[in-house]
């Protein structure tokens, strides 16, 4: 699957760090070669508490209240409502960006 991710990003972070975004693309990494795994469902209640166990808590180490990490989450999605597909790789580019963690990537 033959996608730019990081032309996706920086459709919403102009000034987007590209070693970040190569560290999520690597983070993600087979997730990525299938097009249903790919994109983050946002009205998929269980998509959405993977994205908060696994990558919220998990890889980025937040151990803040679930409702705090859900409330980021829906920002995101709200931030996305525009795309008819929303890519793993810029969802959490955005969330790892509004947690102050990008670093983690880069």
């Amino acid at each position: 699957m033959a996608t730019d991710w990081a032309a996706n990003v920086k459709k919403h972070v102009p000034d987007a760090d590209e070693a970040a975004i190569a560290g999520i693309v690597r983070y993600a990494g087979i997730a990525l070669q299938q097009r249903d795994s790919s994109l983050v469902s946002f009205s998929d209640e269980q998509e959405l508490a993977r994205v908060r166990d696994n990558f919220l808590k998990k890889k980025l180490g937040l151990t803040a209240p679930d409702a705090e990490l859900d409330k980021a989450i829906a920002a995101v999605g709200e931030k996305l409502r525009g795309e008819r597909a929303r890519n793993r790789v810029t969802v959490y580019y955005l969330l790892a960006e509004h947690f102050g963690k990008l670093s983690l990537f880069a």
